[in-house]
């Protein structure tokens, strides 16, 4: 009140939440997330059951970003930690779940150190210095390779689908993967690797094992011929690709057509059919034999298109006919009237696969896409291959393009919180506390992996320090077994550019929160009853 007056700040529909209660709003946000995620980290870690009530759709997954993403959350902070998982899947297409449980575990290290009166600029701080060894201890720690290193990048790939549904076909499916990546796999003018995700597809069936797996050093694409005439099988086919559609134009303003007798009604129907006739004369004349094209074909295109024994497909979705137009090394025009020989493309077969809508496109002129087909005996069953591959994928282009690898069991967890502890006491002041809490995040990775997998988390805590006090940089926790062993001699390695990643932006995304001290939420209609 001020002179008899209410002073009015904020609207009617504005909540706002301050200081020290908006921080535990925060934290127990953040660490509810990271809770609903743990227990899927490492190979013995449990899979979630996401249903939708109003689809009735399930999803049965250990994959961390679908997850979270599958989670319908309101709550700003859980929000910040969510885009965290996705922003990680995007960069480097593994370790959400890592990401998601060193946020998790970094906010309950603030947590603690807010009730000591520490303040929270001095803790994301400390949490900054404590980034920084981090990153420098990955590069102290990292395995370095030069060019192509298959048997690394088995491994790799092996890590990555073990302890998915994948992993009783690990063997076949990470030479295939491995395989596709190198098939793909480019030099730039220094000499490095360079792959383009968009170059390595990933289709699915229901239908057979999932040993039947298969490498196709070409295109898949999700549509088959318009006409069961047109042949179903083609050797040495010339491509075709147009974005338009193939029918009589409409006009650009409104008009009509009067008709008064059955002769004019005749005449116009003939000069329509021999519009659409011309329109596949031009491709016959080309010397196509196969015809993509963006939009839809007209019954009469198919009819003339049928006859010439040509293979057409319609309504390919733009980014498949610029993926297939770069494989076949074809030009995309947007009219019939622009198609010659040079525009062709050439792919050696053609073929509509058997009790599936898929059509083949291989031995490609230009090599540079692969295809993985994916079988399963059921829709969510190859959903979760699709992911797990899609994983292993992302890891070995990562790992060809860097050539920089860590080792997993908790192993380099373990090197770097031993690492960032020693630091934090060369510091002064209460950063020094903060950059110990940092440290204390790495310890999630070991308890979480021994929670997991059944056995005592502290007794593996303690053997895991007491192996790496003794310079033993690779000892780690096989989850199988239970024993400390050399993880590097085991094959569990993994790129350094996830890692790096995963810690970057739990640390970036816990520093942003944890400075926040108020909360305005706005509502709207709905929320305020009315």
């Amino acid at each position: 009140m001020l002179a008899g007056q209410q002073v009015v700040i904020l609207r009617d529909n504005v909540d706002r939440i301050g200081g020290n209660e908006a921080q535990r709003s925060n934290i127990m946000a953040a660490k509810a997330i990271a809770e609903a995620v743990r227990t899927t980290l490492g190979p013995r870690g449990m899979d979630k059951m996401m249903v939708s009530q109003a689809g009735g759709d399930v999803v049965i997954t250990n994959d961390g970003v679908t997850i979270l993403h599958e989670m319908a959350v309101e709550h700003p902070a859980a929000k910040l930690v969510i885009e965290v998982a996705e922003t990680q899947d995007n960069e480097v297409g593994d370790g959400t779940t890592t990401a998601t449980i060193f946020i998790g575990a970094l906010m309950e290290q603030a947590e603690a150190l807010i009730n000591r009166k520490i303040h929270p600029t001095i803790i994301a701080n400390g949490y900054r210095l404590g980034m920084q060894k981090a990153l420098e201890v990955i590069d102290e720690q990292a395995i370095k390779t030069d060019g192509e290193d298959r048997d690394m990048l088995i491994k790799v790939a092996g890590t990555a689908v073990t302890g998915k549904s994948i992993e009783d076909a690990k063997d076949i499916i990470t030479s295939i993967v491995v395989d596709a990546v190198l098939t793909v796999a480019r030099k730039d003018e220094d000499g490095k690797y360079k792959v383009d995700e968009d170059d390595v597809q990933i289709k699915t069936m229901v239908g057979d094992s999932m040993e039947d797996a298969e490498l196709l050093r070409g295109f898949l694409l999700d549509k088959t011929r318009v006409q069961h005439s047109m042949p179903k099988r083609l050797e040495g086919a010339k491509i075709a690709m147009i974005s338009a559609a193939l029918a009589v134009a409409k006009t650009q303003v409104k008009s009509k057509i009067k008709i008064t007798s059955s002769e004019q009604m005749e005449a116009f129907s003939e000069q329509e059919n021999e519009t659409l006739r011309s329109i596949a004369d031009v491709i016959v004349s080309s010397g196509a034999n196969t015809l993509f094209c963006g939009k839809g074909i007209a019954d009469a295109v198919q009819f003339y298109l049928a006859k010439a024994n040509i293979i057409a497909i319609q309504d390919v979705p733009d980014s498949d006919m610029k993926k297939l137009a770069r494989a076949v090394g074809a030009t995309i025009v947007s009219k019939p009237e622009d198609l010659n020989e040079e525009m062709l493309g050439e792919a050696g077969l053609i073929e509509e696969m058997k009790d599936i809508t898929i059509t083949r496109i291989t031995e490609c002129k230009n090599p540079a896409t692969v295809s993985i087909l994916l079988k399963g005996t059921s829709q969510i069953f190859v959903d979760e291959l699709e992911r797990g591959v899609y994983d292993a994928v992302r890891v070995v282009m990562d790992a060809l393009e860097d050539g920089e690898f860590v080792v997993g069991g908790a192993a380099i967890d373990i090197e770097l919180m031993m690492k960032i502890s020693e630091f934090a006491a060369t510091q002064e002041g209460r950063t020094q506390l903060a950059i110990e809490a940092f440290s204390r995040m790495f310890e999630v990775v070991p308890y979480t992996l021994a929670e997991n997998s059944g056995f005592d988390q502290i007794d593996k805590m303690v053997a895991l320090k007491a192996a790496h006090a003794k310079g033993e940089n690779h000892a780690g926790l096989n989850v199988f077994s239970g024993e400390i062993v050399d993880m590097l001699a085991e094959g569990v390695i993994e790129p350094a550019r996830v890692k790096r990643q995963a810690i970057m932006s739990a640390t970036e995304t816990a520093a942003l929160i944890i400075r926040v001290d108020d909360m305005m939420i706005s509502k709207n209609a709905s929320q305020m009853g009315m």
